[in-house]
């Protein structure tokens, strides 16, 4: 078997009331817009960079050197959130406090990598998690069986990764350095390249919401404040 990696959980502090989480959750509506800021909005420009993949494959070079290791660049408590697959294949999540440690949650969601970039050309991505484990010795995060909606429409179920496999430490390793951006990476020398597609992947900066032990919340942070298309990510844990 090939050798895997373990990554720790996450040490939360004290979180806040649900009526914060619900507060973001439940101001970008049917018809309204988000509001407009430099913490919280969308990052378009990403989306935009995303939909470029095709295009991208020269910067596998920029991508190898930037993964070099180095002091982090950002230290404002942002969280790093990693989409990555195979264009033939599913696409796998990764949760980072800091994008030079290793990620505290990992999970394979139930869609195709393909199915995934259609999602994304809609303006609205949310990504919602729910765990029917009914217990209060976990934190939500730590919870293994989760359900997977995208946009709504439930996709199936996935389990959370206890281990990283070769594939999730090769990106981890390559996206050492980056804070933001979409692409296509140079794959592992073995032949998995030919047979599922190139690896694209999609890194951005998130604002992280706990608002409570049984819920939270994740939006794509964008720094210039601009207005674009919205990622969100939830996890629930319902009781």
């Amino acid at each position: 078997m090939p050798p895997v990696h373990s990554s720790p959980y996450l040490q939360m502090d004290n979180p806040p009331s649900i009526l914060s989480l619900l507060r973001h959750a439940t101001r970008t509506g049917p018809g309204e817009k988000r509001p407009k800021s430099s913490s919280s909005s969308s990052t378009g420009g990403v989306f935009r960079l995303f939909k470029l993949l095709p295009m991208l494959t020269t910067g596998c070079k920029m991508v190898a050197l930037l993964g070099r290791p180095r002091k982090p660049l950002l230290k404002d408590g942002a969280t790093t959130v990693t989409i990555f697959g195979y264009r033939k294949g599913r696409i796998v999540l990764a949760i980072q406090e800091d994008p030079h440690c290793m990620p505290i949650f990992v999970l394979e969601l139930p869609m195709l990598t393909s199915a995934f970039h259609k999602e994304m050309a809609s303006e609205i991505v949310r990504i919602a998690l729910e765990s029917e484990t009914r217990t209060h010795k976990k934190k939500v995060m730590e919870e293994f069986v989760w359900a997977v909606y995208c946009n709504g429409r439930k996709t199936g179920y996935s389990i959370r990764r206890k281990q990283m496999s070769d594939d999730d430490v090769h990106v981890m390793q390559l996206l050492r350095g980056v804070s933001m951006g979409a692409g296509v990476l140079p794959s592992p020398p073995c032949e998995k390249e030919g047979l599922e597609g190139e690896l694209t992947y999609l890194r951005a900066r998130f604002e992280r919401v706990v608002g409570s032990k049984d819920s939270e919340a994740l939006y794509m942070i964008n720094p210039d404040g601009a207005q674009g298309p919205e990622l969100s990510i939830f996890l629930v844990r319902v009781r």
